[in-house]
């Protein structure tokens, strides 16, 4: 097992998909054998450029501890979610 950062940004959207966003991905990772740590939810801010027409996004860091297999999977759902403007994944070496 490994520790990762999650960050996205989600469209604005109202507050019920933009949680139905965020709950697919806590779901994905708990379902594929993994732990959320820490959840951070930054909010909506201001983006320094468009994006997919969005000048607006809701920003979400999760702290994971998962295998790399999980977060393969997550990274290519979060490839085809409409939902989601931008997405990072860090491993986390601080130990």
């Amino acid at each position: 097992m490994r520790k990762y950062e999650v960050i996205f940004i989600v469209k604005p959207m109202e507050e019920e998909a933009t949680n139905a966003v965020i709950n697919k991905f806590t779901k994905l990772i708990t379902e594929n054998g993994g732990t959320i740590d820490k959840e951070d939810r930054w909010g909506k801010k201001r983006l320094a450029y468009e994006i997919k027409d969005c000048t607006e996004g809701f920003y979400e860091l999760l702290y994971v501890t998962c295998e790399p297999a999980c977060v393969a999977e997550c990274d290519r759902v979060m490839k085809i979610t409409d939902g989601i403007l931008k997405h990072m994944i860090v491993k986390n070496d601080e130990e």
